[in-house]
């Protein structure tokens, strides 16, 4: 006995279900990157001060000893912190809003937009963390599952992105 299979063609229903579900988690991811971001602002102002998952095995000095060694460079180092969290709130922002109107609308420039903002940013970013022995899972884990999650949903909504391109 012969067996045949036949894959059906997507439809737009389907192709429509993709960019909701894609373009949401995309989305969602970028609330991801943007809760980050705060806890990222807030550890600035608390006795932790330095970033989240960095500790004294990572930096062998917390905030009253960089306080004390010099009071410039405490506020100097506070003031980056301030605006890194201040950018990746801002990419957050950007990447969620192209997801949630231009990815689930099915614009491809939308999509293109909001996958090369973290990839810029985490390309320019993720290095550093290497040799310096930043890379703990405490420090980036939320990045790297907030990002697993952005690819997903930009997988997911890529074949519906194509399918508007053709226009079927």
């Amino acid at each position: 006995m012969a067996t045949t299979t036949v894959t059906r063609p997507e439809t737009k229903t389907d192709a429509a279900s993709r960019l909701h579900v894609g373009g949401a988690t995309m989305a969602a991811a970028a609330i991801g990157f943007i809760g980050y971001a705060v806890i990222f602002f807030v550890r600035n102002f608390t006795d932790s001060f330095l970033e989240l998952g960095i500790s004294a095995n990572e930096v062998s000095v917390g905030k009253n000893e960089i306080l004390e060694f010099s009071p410039s460079l405490f506020h100097y180092i506070g003031h980056l912190h301030i605006a890194v969290a201040g950018f990746i709130a801002a990419t957050g922002v950007a990447v969620a809003a192209l997801a949630w109107f231009g990815v689930r609308r099915g614009l491809l420039w939308a999509w293109v937009a909001a996958v090369a903002a973290p990839v810029l940013a985490l390309a320019v970013a993720l290095p550093a963390h290497y040799p310096n022995n930043f890379d703990t899972l405490g420090h980036l884990g939320l990045v790297y599952l907030a990002t697993a999650i952005f690819v997903v949903g930009a997988l997911i909504a890529l074949p519906g992105l194509l399918r508007e391109q053709d226009g079927r």
